[in-house]
């Protein structure tokens, strides 16, 4: 509260117009206008009157507030951008939440609001100055956070359920945690060690829970902790994290396909077509007594030349984690027979999943789509054609910064389509 009111029992017409004035301005992103001040204003009063209590009436207008459109709800206003004649910009306001969406997963603090005011938002120090303070700040873990639970799909946790009798290791504690041991390696390695984005995916050093070690075979540690998995495991890079193997999986099996699908998808930016309405499934879901072995059953769908397209693309990648089962927990043998994990990736050999996670280090798709979907992220909407230019640009500084994100975050936010508005040709012509 930046005031006392006069009494608990009766409405302080002052005192709720100046808590509401300075809470509305940084829940709806900007000033209140008059208009908006003095309804909210005077709702307070009016309940406080009522109930005899100055907090409940202002309790109230409060819970107005956050229900509100423009508080739930980002709207984006433009104006003409002096710089590009016939263009139009985001207003500051907008940018400066939109800056503060994209690195922080939170509204703009006071200070970004204050160089939005004072117009400073909209000069290139200005600007630079705020990106660099809020790359600095400790709130980018929790933008980061966000951005890469986004990324990965990690979303789909939120329905993973798994057989209990096949994996009566995976609890829910588990699961909750295998979430959390990708997202915090991911953060302690780009935004912490501010190291290659691309090492993610050979990188030995992870962090477990007593939860996990049990799945992982390891000593249990008393709470999380850091750890590195030796040079003979069988583990290295986020791809062999419980996380990507278990939600990319069935309840009760793996999955090549899927996990193949994912890496695709989620990291390469390569979209895979839906499968058939009719496509047969009954070679995969009820094996034969001779097909033991993923490779062996997925094996049907590269035989049917409707099947086969997609298939091609995905399981080769996917075959190189059937080491690990649907749970994340490695094995060596499927139904008594033993595991075959080699694979390419698009001309790329390898012989096990430590292969296949050099070959994606090496895949130039795999840091341009994280290009993408920073960009995308950022700016609240799919790439466009027109976009290829900038994503080029981008690509490039990635490169030359040694992929390091915070470089690529700063590259996002200081570029010129981040705070220009594309107007449909339509809207445009009849501005002229």
């Amino acid at each position: 509260m930046p005031c006392k009111p006069a009494s608990d029992t009766a409405a302080d017409r002052a005192c709720a117009a100046a808590f509401l004035k300075e809470k509305g301005r940084l829940l709806n992103r900007r000033p209140l206008t008059d208009t908006e001040l003095n309804a909210f204003v005077d709702q307070a009063v009016n309940s406080a009157d009522g109930l005899k209590d100055f907090y409940a009436g202002l309790s109230i207008a409060l819970e107005a507030m956050l229900v509100s459109p423009n508080v739930l709800f980002v709207t984006e206003m433009s104006e003409p951008d002096p710089a590009s004649p016939g263009k139009q910009r985001l207003d500051a306001y907008a940018l400066a939440t939109r800056l503060s969406l994209f690195l922080w997963n939170a509204v703009p603090d006071d200070g970004l609001l204050k160089a939005a005011e004072n117009g400073e938002l909209h000069t290139e120090k200005g600007l630079v100055r705020q990106v660099d303070r809020m790359l600095a700040s400790v709130r980018l873990e929790t933008g980061m956070r966000a951005f890469f639970d986004d990324m990965f799909g990690f979303d789909d946790f939120n329905a993973l359920s798994k057989d209990a009798t096949v994996y009566p290791k995976f609890t829910g504690q588990a699961m909750a945690d295998a979430r959390e041991e990708t997202i915090r390696t991911v953060i302690d390695h780009l935004v912490t060690q501010k190291k290659d984005y691309r090492d993610l995916y050979t990188t030995r050093s992870t962090f477990i829970s007593p939860a996990l070690a049990v799945i992982y075979g390891l000593t249990a540690p008393p709470s999380w902790t850091r750890y590195e998995f030796p040079a003979d495991s069988p583990r290295a890079g986020i791809l062999t994290h419980i996380s990507f193997l278990a939600v990319h999986s069935h309840p009760g099996r793996s999955s090549a396909t899927l996990r193949g699908k994912a890496l695709r998808e989620l990291l390469l930016c390569q979209p895979v077509p839906r499968p058939p309405a009719n496509v047969d499934f009954s070679a995969v879901e009820n094996p034969k007594a001779n097909l033991r072995t993923a490779r062996d059953r997925v094996s049907a769908h590269l035989e049917n030349p409707v099947c086969a397209g997609c298939h091609k693309i995905t399981d080769p990648m996917g075959l190189a984690l059937e080491n690990f089962d649907g749970s994340g927990r490695y094995r060596e043998t499927e139904r008594g027979s033993p595991i075959d994990a080699s694979g390419s990736l698009d001309g790329k050999a390898f012989t096990n999943v430590i292969g296949l996670g050099q070959a994606l280090h090496d895949h130039p798709a795999l840091t341009s789509c994280l290009v993408k979907r920073a960009y995308s992220y950022g700016t609240g909407g799919p790439t466009e054609p027109s976009d290829r230019p900038l994503l080029a640009y981008l690509d490039t500084r990635f490169a030359d910064e040694g992929y390091r994100l915070a470089g690529l975050l700063r590259a996002i936010a200081l570029s010129h389509s981040f705070s220009q508005v594309s107007v449909p040709a339509a809207d445009a012509a009849r501005a002229n």
